[in-house]
């Protein structure tokens, strides 16, 4: 038995986005810069996929959608973009929970002479509005906060956070990578002005992403050369995969309404599975969830013969697909940061697992892996007292 629960790291390319890559690499693969037929055809592609992304968050005009290489590269387009706007360094406000892709450019920026200011979190992972209130300054430029954390699975409250940023005068940012296809977002009404999306988080390719930039918003590029999407993502447009992450899009927000609360009930059904284990708790705010995800650690974690990565390696034995968020370096585990932010200490912050749930994911695959990891501790941690199913 195989069951793949990691749906927040990739999804599987869905088969009629597959079909419309297969269309594009024989018929329709021209260069969308060309004027001539070939070239036309291919632009046409790339602005039908503009158009069904811009739908995916309900965007005023297809032409707010700037295609990337991915979410990573939006969210650099969206704090650099910004950045390079100034000749002399400003203030940026993030989240202590932010992506990686955020807190590494946010850092660089640091390095670059510019003030950040890290928000810290609640218990839940959450921020709190009165703390951006209270740490706008008159030289605050951007804020950009996580609109779902892809590790615990909080949603922040976005439309708040972005109601504050811009009562400053602060153009505000969300990575919305895990939140897109899951939940409805709607940035006609949201108070963002940038929002980042990745292809494979919504059974797209993988390979490209996009920003929305709110009409008016001025950013720098990060790549200079002919000048395509808008003059903001110089290089000429992967249309094949433009196509597929058009197509995924249109068919994940036709899809969201009955698939939400179906990945709720799942998700909330393994939480009730997996509460009977002494010590593993779950991490994340339980009520402001994203609907596929499920979170928890260990708080006996030793970081040498049990932690989180120990469970997934045991998992993957048995034909199951989790991931973990301490990480791995030099041979030594590393405490999750997120976690740690979190509030949670060193041995807890080892011992994070993260169990995601996509379109496939059965009542019996939930079942089968609660049962398993049941199985796992019990055999891992023998003096402990593991509750049979």
């Amino acid at each position: 038995m195989q069951i793949y629960l990691d749906y927040s790291a990739t999804t599987p390319t869905r088969k009629e986005a597959i079909a419309v890559m297969q269309t594009i690499l024989t018929q329709q693969w021209g260069n969308p810069s060309s004027l001539h037929e070939w070239g036309k055809r291919a632009a046409t592609v790339v602005e039908q996929a503009r158009i069904q992304v811009a739908c995916l968050i309900n965007a005023a005009t297809p032409e707010s959608i700037v295609f990337t290489s991915g979410g990573t590269e939006a969210n650099n387009l969206a704090i650099m973009g910004v950045a390079r706007l100034y000749t002399v360094p400003r203030h940026i406000i993030i989240s202590s929970v932010e992506h990686s892709a955020i807190s590494e450019t946010a850092r660089l920026l640091e390095i670059w002479g510019w003030e950040v200011t890290r928000l810290d979190v609640d218990t839940k992972g959450k921020v709190n509005p009165l703390d951006l209130k209270a740490a706008l300054q008159h030289n605050t430029v951007l804020v950009s906060i996580i609109y779902g954390q892809s590790e615990v699975g909080t949603v922040q409250p976005i439309a708040e956070l972005g109601k504050i940023a811009r009562s400053h005068g602060a153009l505000f940012h969300t990575d919305a990578v895990q939140a897109a296809g899951r939940l409805g977002i709607d940035v006609q009404e949201l108070p963002v002005d940038l929002l980042s999306l990745a292809s494979h988080k919504i059974y797209g390719p993988q390979g490209v992403g996009a920003l929305y930039v709110r009409p008016g918003v001025e950013l720098m590029p990060l790549l200079c050369g002919g000048g395509q999407e808008m003059g903001l993502r110089s290089g000429t447009q992967a249309v094949p995969i433009i196509a597929g992450f058009g197509v995924a899009a249109e068919l994940i927000a036709e899809e969201l309404p009955k698939e939400t609360p179906r990945l709720i009930q799942l998700r909330d059904r393994a939480f009730d599975q997996l509460a009977e284990i002494p010590g593993l708790i779950p991490t994340g705010d339980t009520c402001d969830r994203l609907p596929h995800h499920v979170s928890l650690c260990l708080e006996y974690a030793d970081g040498e013969k049990l932690s989180g990565k120990t469970l997934v390696r045991q998992l993957n034995l048995a034909g199951i697909g989790i991931s973990a968020g301490a990480a791995c370096h030099s041979g030594k585990l590393t405490p999750s940061p997120i976690l740690l932010a979190m509030g949670y200490s060193e041995k807890a912050a080892l011992g994070g697992i993260r169990i995601t749930l996509g379109r496939d994911t059965t009542e019996a695959d939930i079942d089968w892996t609660t049962m398993v990891l049941k199985q796992v501790l019990k055999r891992l941690t023998p003096d402990l007292s593991i509750i049979k199913r």
